[in-house]
């Protein structure tokens, strides 16, 4: 049995019995006013994090989920989104599909504004999405894609970028590690199907983003999710694995490579009231201005003495260069 036939498998079982804590939610579902989470969504909230951003939800987009799970995340976006087939859900395992759809004909009694015609279910997996090129404004996935082996990843990536209109974001939540995972846990399907097995560092996550043409890469939280202990797991050391919250831009990727957003911020602090460095960037003494990476690193090594560079905080929310 492959560690996909295993993942599927492990969730439909998840599908009809519960497993509350699943995932170990670092992230507690959105408390938004008129929304109201049924029980058993709430019980199937399997996910690491959270890909519901507001700020990536204005102008009524619509949003392809992938791994419906429980339904929570597709009730909210729907919350955000609020017109017919708004949200597109595909999942492979007819179990969950079923159980989403009866949460969601819960929710839907529960609350006012909102009508099951808002989210369809489909059949489909992340390697071959049912859904046209260029014909979604928002992608989403909350734990899923850290299952999958290297190549798998690329695949899915490269059909998320297909689907996704110019402009599109990736928003994704997934367990990444503070060091390599060992071989002999990678190999164990079902710490995969667990989320415990399958995630790259983050060095190698973002490489994987950027590889398949994602321009620009914002990090808007990263967490500690769980502690695989040494005496359990066969390790030297305890290993720890963060949940991290990202929105990848279907974008051109610049000429000196792509923008990843992780909170830096760049400080003037010359002789003059401001600085302009000739690429875009102009900065006012005294007062921060959001960086990427990249820019962060030029501006470090172009003015030394001149401009003051902060640690990543892991969280970005727009503004600033590029």
């Amino acid at each position: 049995m492959t560690y996909l036939e295993t993942t599927a498998q492990f969730y439909a079982e998840a599908a009809t019995t519960p497993q509350v804590g699943l995932c170990c939610v670092s992230t507690p579902p959105l408390q938004l006013p008129g929304l109201k989470v049924p029980e058993m969504m709430q019980q199937m909230n399997y996910g690491c994090g959270s890909t519901v951003h507001p700020t990536e939800l204005m102008g009524e987009p619509t949003v392809l989920y992938i791994g419906v799970g429980g339904g929570l995340e597709a009730l909210q976006l729907a919350y955000f989104c609020r017109r017919p087939g708004s949200v597109i859900a595909v999942d492979p395992v007819a179990e969950m599909r079923s159980a989403a759809a009866q949460n969601l004909q819960v929710a839907a009694q529960e609350n006012d504004w909102f009508s099951l015609d808002m989210v369809r279910i489909l059949p489909g997996d992340a390697f071959s999405l049912p859904i046209a090129d260029a014909s979604v404004d928002v992608v989403a996935q909350n734990c899923l894609f850290n299952i999958f082996e290297p190549e798998d990843l690329q695949r899915a990536l490269a059909e998320v970028h297909r689907v996704l209109k110019p402009g599109g974001r990736l928003i994704m939540s997934d367990p990444i590690a503070t060091r390599p995972i060992p071989f002999h846990l990678q190999q164990d399907e079902r710490l995969r199907a667990l989320c415990l097995s399958g995630a790259l560092t983050y060095e190698e996550y973002i490489h994987h983003l950027v590889a398949i043409g994602f321009g620009q890469v914002e990090i808007r939280a990263r967490r500690p999710y769980r502690l695989l202990n040494a005496q359990t797991y066969q390790l030297d050391a305890p290993l720890l694995l963060e949940s991290l919250d990202s929105v990848s831009f279907k974008v051109p990727i610049p000429a000196d490579g792509a923008c990843v957003f992780t909170g830096k911020t760049a400080i003037y602090s010359g002789a003059e009231s401001a600085l302009d460095d000739g690429a875009g960037h102009y900065l006012q003494r005294g007062l921060p201005l959001a960086v990427c990476d990249k820019t962060a690193v030029h501006l470090a090594q172009r003015f030394p003495h001149e401009v003051f560079i902060t640690d990543s905080t892991w969280h970005y929310n727009g503004g600033g260069c590029c």
